[in-house]
């Protein structure tokens, strides 16, 4: 068991990891949350559609992400990052720094739409990390798209240029992966059930409804 020495006694590196969630939650931006809240129910109204972008871990939470909003908030939601068909034949063929670009474009994406970025670093072309990201930014600015994050360290290039971005805040240099990763979850969770942008409520929430009503 790895053990993490503090000022009054060690602790294991569970505890040690935990307390530092608990940090961050209690530091999160819980007002730019809202604003992206209030600005999806805008979404949904105009019937826009959410785009989720992301690579590595960032990408699966965003498969996870399109099935919540779609299902439990009512906004059409699609991700690149599911259909790894195109994802791997536009790499093969025109390159990795330009496929969800390419993806934006052949989805006609316009301004009534949102591109939502989940990522550690929030991509930077001059340290050429998720150079793919930054190319999407570019496009969808350039396509009228509002943009939203949720992005670790600085925010890199997703929160220069977005119009709300939350960043998780750097508690401890050697977590900023998995805690960026774990957070976008918490936070987009948080949203799907804001009581402004959710339609249908979770199954297990609904059954224990239902039983205490009996």
């Amino acid at each position: 068991m790895g053990i993490v020495k503090t000022t009054n006694r060690a602790v294991s590196h569970s505890e040690h990891y935990l307390q530092q969630a608990s940090e961050i939650a209690r530091m999160i931006d819980h007002e730019a949350v809202e604003r992206i809240a209030n600005s999806l129910v805008q979404l949904r109204a105009r019937a826009g559609r959410l785009f989720f972008l992301g690579v590595g871990g960032s990408a699966a939470n965003c498969a996870h992400a399109v099935n919540d909003f779609r299902k439990l908030a009512g906004i059409e939601t699609y991700s690149p990052c599911d259909n790894v068909a195109e994802l791997t034949a536009r790499t093969n063929d025109e390159g990795w720094e330009t496929v969800f670009e390419a993806w934006l474009k052949t989805s006609r994406a316009n301004d009534k739409d949102a591109l939502f970025v989940l990522s550690v670093g929030g991509g930077s072309a001059e340290r050429k990390v998720s150079v793919n990201i930054v190319r999407a930014l570019d496009e969808a600015k350039r396509r009228g798209l509002k943009i939203y994050g949720i992005v670790g360290r600085d925010g890199g290039y997703t929160k220069r240029v977005g119009d709300e971005v939350v960043v998780v805040p750097t508690v401890d240099q050697a977590h900023v992966t998995p805690h960026a990763e774990a957070f976008q979850a918490v936070i987009w969770h948080g949203l799907v059930c804001h009581p402004k942008l959710m339609i249908q409520e979770n199954k297990w929430e609904g059954l224990a409804a239902k039983g205490s009503s009996n």
